[in-house]
């Protein structure tokens, strides 16, 4: 019993016998034949070399291996769109709303100044309030149809904006004039030590002279109205003066435009008055403008090529 055990271990831990080269070889002969061997493919449905090559790869084989002179191809790029906005349009956008605020209030303020009474004063104040909103977003809105490519309707927007703009200016005069005349007869009429001494010394040469000429026209009556006529030159000129300086600034833009130009121009005290009148009625309307500049400064830029 342990004989047929121990031959029955030895038969299944028996070692392999090593093969020689002939054996080999005829094991190794099927295995080639299998991968050398074609796939087969229907005569209608076989693919023919041009489905086989990817698309594209003759062209630029043929480009690479042409003539040196051949142009790489070129390769378009997306436009980047910014993540922020620049500086300079938040300071316009800043600057235009700023500028829309005051030139709301001066006109809202002026045209409630127009009415009769307070229901034709609140009346006003909206339509100028109004006005001065459609001056502020049309422009913006017109280029925004005119890039559209609707021209029709962004001509439209751009004549209701003239108008608008016209009226916001005319109440920015209105409202600018009042403004400087009241505070140039302000300072006009204020007392200065001139004018409060020559108005003392006209007062003394009065009262002389009505003491003298009393009891009649003489001689001496007649010199105290000529004091008088004296003191009383005196004072018109004191107070001219102080007329002169209610607007320093008129009188120190004519001397520096004297002085540029080495006297060849010299404005008059009207011109001036006149450019600073229309300066001021208009810049407070320019803020719709300074919107339209900063939204279009805030378009993507344009597809950049290489």
């Amino acid at each position: 019993m342990a004989d047929d055990t121990i031959a029955s271990v030895i038969a299944l831990h028996q070692p392999k016998r090593a093969r020689n080269g002939a054996q080999r070889v005829r094991a190794s002969k099927p295995r080639k034949r299998q991968r050398a061997k074609p796939v087969a493919w229907p005569d209608a449905e076989s693919p023919s070399s041009e489905t086989l090559i990817p698309a594209g790869f003759s062209s630029a084989d043929s480009a690479f291996s042409g003539s040196p002179d051949a142009q790489s191809p070129t390769v378009t790029l997306p436009a980047v769109t910014p993540s922020h906005r620049s500086l300079a349009s938040i300071f316009l956008v800043a600057a235009a709303f700023a500028l829309a605020g005051v030139g709301i209030t001066t006109n809202g303020w002026f045209a409630r100044s127009l009415g009769s009474s307070a229901v034709a004063g609140w009346l006003f104040l909206t339509i100028g309030v109004a006005t001065d909103l459609v001056a502020l977003v049309m422009p913006s809105c017109a280029a925004g149809l005119w890039h559209t490519g609707q021209r029709a309707t962004s001509l439209v927007g751009w004549a209701v904006w003239a108008m608008t703009f016209a009226f916001a200016v005319t109440a920015g005069i209105g409202f600018a004039s009042v403004n400087i005349t009241d505070v140039a007869a302000a300072r006009a009429g204020r007392v200065t030590p001139a004018v409060t001494a020559a108005q003392s010394a006209l007062s003394d040469a009065m009262s002389a002279r009505d003491r003298e000429c009393g009891n009649g026209v003489g001689k001496f009556c007649r010199e105290r109205e000529t004091t008088v006529a004296e003191r009383r030159q005196i004072l018109d000129t004191a107070i001219a003066s102080v007329g002169k300086t209610a607007d320093p600034q008129t009188d120190a833009a004519i001397k520096l435009v004297a002085w540029v130009t080495l006297g060849e121009v010299r404005p008059s005290g009207e011109d001036f008055a006149m450019l600073r009148l229309v300066l001021l009625a208009l810049l407070p309307q320019i803020g719709g403008i300074l919107l339209m500049v900063s939204r279009l400064a805030m378009r993507p830029g344009a597809v950049a090529e290489r």
